[in-house]
């Protein structure tokens, strides 16, 4: 069949193609308030060239998007960000981020569908921007992990302060990382993937009490 003069049919590039060791693809989504480094963490940790759905910023948003802390940010995701990691050659992540923006939060219904798990990006200068995020994640009861992006003028808070300052039970784990650092951001999703397992492994069952010996024989 003949396309535009010629027959080639053009496919994936060869970096981009699936292993055929690969037995599992796992679903994960990072999630967060607007400007928190979602995209930056997708496009880090890919090992494909990531798609990403950012857009310059105008007028539309004014008015309706917070950019408290973030003044400088010019572009945004209005859709999503896709990358995907190999953890394994049997093992591969499929890594969805989500638009800050919460105009475009109805988008999650798409992209949370088949997902194990989220990471939760945050902030410490902006901590009020993850409250309604982690909620919603609360109120679909998708597991997650809250990853802490270690801008450099961000303040260090104190894990105890922090978990209460989000209101976290003490089984979510909450790390910290540099979303650039493809280092940092593998072992992120690590630490979800490790969260995810024991959420999922059976409980080991208590030792049953020893039986009671027998009475004497009269």
């Amino acid at each position: 069949m003949d396309f535009n003069g010629s027959d080639t049919v053009v496919g994936p590039a060869g970096a981009d193609v699936l292993p055929d060791t690969v037995t599992t693809a796992v679903k994960v989504v990072v999630v967060g308030g607007f400007g928190v480094g979602k995209t930056t963490l997708v496009g880090s940790v890919s090992e494909i060239r990531p798609l990403t759905t950012e857009e310059t910023m105008t007028q539309a948003g004014v008015g309706v998007d917070d950019p408290t802390g973030v003044e400088q940010k010019t572009s945004t995701t209005v859709a999503m960000d896709f990358g995907r990691i190999s953890i394994s050659d049997r093992l591969v992540l499929y890594v969805f981020g989500t638009p800050g923006q919460e105009r475009f939060w109805f988008l999650w219904n798409g992209l949370f569908e088949g997902a194990l798990g989220a990471v939760v990006l945050v902030d410490t200068r902006r901590l009020e921007v993850s409250f309604e995020v982690i909620g919603r994640l609360e109120e679909r009861g998708v597991p997650f992990v809250v990853a802490v992006n270690g801008f450099a003028e961000a303040p260090a808070v104190p894990v105890d302060e922090l978990r209460g300052a989000l209101d976290l039970p003490p089984e979510v784990p909450i790390v910290t990382c540099d979303a650039r650092s493809r280092e940092s951001g593998r072992d992120t999703l690590m630490t979800l993937m490790h969260y995810l397992y024991e959420l999922a492994a059976p409980s080991v069952p208590a030792p049953s009490a020893p039986a009671p010996a027998p009475a004497p024989a009269p």
